[in-house]
């Protein structure tokens, strides 16, 4: 822990949302030379706290003081000229142009600068890479780089403006296990150079191993900053939720909510895939011979790092891409060619790896979004009216059954946190006539009460016999949830595994391309 004092100090910040009050008066100090992990819920205020040092916010009150200047920090431009850099969990990178391009958006002349000045900027970049370990060719494009190398590119624009404190949100949510290996000791480097690091994360053993001080927020407010060296995940994720979380027996090995299933190969499978073949948006194939079948009361988890064929699988499988080889069947029936509305009559069922943009309409309220795929039935509805009694009714036994944290229904769902937009995209799902349930990326961005949820309802869907897809990058999430593992991996099933079967290393590997040899088997059957 370093004993310098303090780069950035925060005092009483307060930030309130309509009737939400986000932030309540949060202190916070940030050391150079220290990493200093931000914890809590979904909801909790990280981001926001975040998002008023970058600028993003205007605090309703409160202090931010810089290098012992108190400072008014109106806009991202003044936080980068405090030195302040911010990596989002979603890149800011404009994909068709150039690593050294990117660097200069926003600047005076910007892509237009003349080729000799932007080759100042790649031999600047070059320096920087060789210094901290984060090379990246500086004449690439941003779509020709992994997800790992654009979140390089991220930290390289931030040092490039001379950040003396970085934050990074959620900086492994889209990294291999390889990729974050690699990207701590990096972090490390810098913070060892004088930087003062703060990064938001779900990972608490990342923060165990890395973080040299810890702050946990719970509903505005620091529910405690405890030691790293005198802390453990169990007792972090109490401070979080204010409870105790048995997912945390689960990310350890200790529990599991999979379960060993002996299927009768004389049952027909409820969905079962054959040879499909799909094109990615850049016009090359995206998926390749993709077989797999999923029977009534079993998980079959299909494990993948971002930008394997995840994307396409999903929308394959609802109807939203139109494969070019290959059959779906639910229930032995083929659905290859029908529309998304006639696959979930069928009993299909998506929780989307974007619940912002596919599981919800933001600008319409709670209880709407609770009845979406069902409104035009009663007692909600017809085609000539909606039974505004009946949706209230059911969005009020929903809100408290799923535990959602609204101050009434009503509420619009642009307001929710993402914990609470997944509950209400679990809620619309999970109380439909399901059969077969596709759950692409369910907990991406959820703290460690919300996954926990999650993946309750996905264990006791599967009890009551629904046939569950989940598609993931979370090694935790497919060794604790799956009775059933596949490796997607460059569009193509490489890997198969029983639940009992599945190791950390040899998945992480698999899912790198990594390592398949060690694999028991390449067949993806039932």
């Amino acid at each position: 822990m370093s004993d310098q004092a303090p780069i950035a100090e925060l005092r009483g910040i307060q930030k309130r949302f309509g009737s939400t009050q986000a932030l309540s008066g949060v202190d916070l100090d940030l050391h150079p030379g220290e990493i200093h992990a931000l914890l809590g819920e979904n909801g909790a205020g990280k981001t926001t706290l975040m998002n008023v040092l970058y600028g993003l916010y205007q605090p309703d009150a409160g202090t931010i003081t810089i290098r012992e200047r108190q400072l008014a920090i109106r806009t991202p431009q003044d936080a980068i000229a405090a030195g302040i850099g911010m990596v989002h969990q979603h890149f800011k990178l404009v994909a068709t142009l150039t690593v050294a391009e990117n660097m200069v958006l926003g600047e005076r002349g910007g892509a237009l600068l003349r080729r000799r000045e932007l080759e100042h900027v790649e031999r600047r970049l070059e320096e920087l890479g060789e210094r901290y370990g984060l090379a990246v060719d500086a004449r690439a494009r941003i779509w020709q780089l992994s997800v790992g190398e654009q979140q390089r590119v991220e930290i390289l624009r931030a040092l490039f403006h001379e950040a003396s404190i970085l934050i990074l949100d959620e900086p492994t949510a889209a990294l291999t296990p390889v990729e974050t290996e690699r990207l701590f000791p990096k972090l490390r480097a810098l913070a060892e150079a004088g930087t003062a690091i703060v990064f938001i994360t779900h990972h608490l053993d990342d923060v165990l191993r890395w973080a040299d001080r810890i702050t946990v927020l719970r509903r505005g407010e620091v529910a405690g900053s405890p030691s790293p060296a005198e802390t453990s995940a169990d007792e972090l994720a109490r401070l979080m939720v204010g409870r105790d979380v048995t997912l945390m027996r689960v990310a350890e090995g200790r529990r599991s909510v999979g379960r060993a299933v002996g299927l009768d190969p004389q049952v027909k499978p409820v969905l079962d895939v054959r040879g499909l073949r799909a094109i990615g948006d850049r016009g090359v194939l995206a998926l390749e011979d993709i077989s797999f079948s999923v029977h009534a009361g079993e998980i079959l988890a299909i494990a993948g790092v971002e930008g394997n064929g995840q994307a396409e699988l999903e929308e394959a499988l609802l109807g939203l891409r139109t494969p070019r080889g290959g059959k779906i069947a639910l229930d032995g029936r083929d659905i290859s060619r029908a529309g998304p509305g006639e696959r979930l009559r069928g009993g299909l069922g998506l929780v989307p790896s974007d619940r912002y943009r596919r599981g919800l309409i933001r600008d319409l309220s709670v209880a709407d979004n609770l009845v979406l795929d069902c409104i035009d039935r009663p007692p909600f509805g017809s085609r000539l009216r909606v039974s505004r009694r009946a949706i209230r009714e059911r969005a009020h036994g929903l809100v408290e059954r799923y535990s959602i944290r609204v101050s009434d229904p009503t509420q619009f769902a642009r307001t929710l946190s993402g914990g609470n937009a997944q509950r209400v995209v679990l809620a619309r799902v999970l109380t439909g006539e399901l059969r077969c349930l596709i759950a692409a990326q369910p907990t991406r961005g959820l703290d460690v009460g919300a996954i926990e949820f999650v993946w309750e309802q996905l264990a006791a869907a599967r009890d009551a016999g629904t046939a569950i897809v989940l598609i993931s990058t979370e090694l935790d999430e497919v060794i604790g949830v799956a009775d059933r593992c596949a490796v997607l991996y460059r569009g193509r099933l490489v890997a198969e595994w029983a639940g009992h079967e599945l190791d950390r290393e040899r998945l992480g590997l698999a899912m790198g391309g990594a390592g398949l040899a060690a694999a028991p088997s390449t067949k993806v059957e039932a």
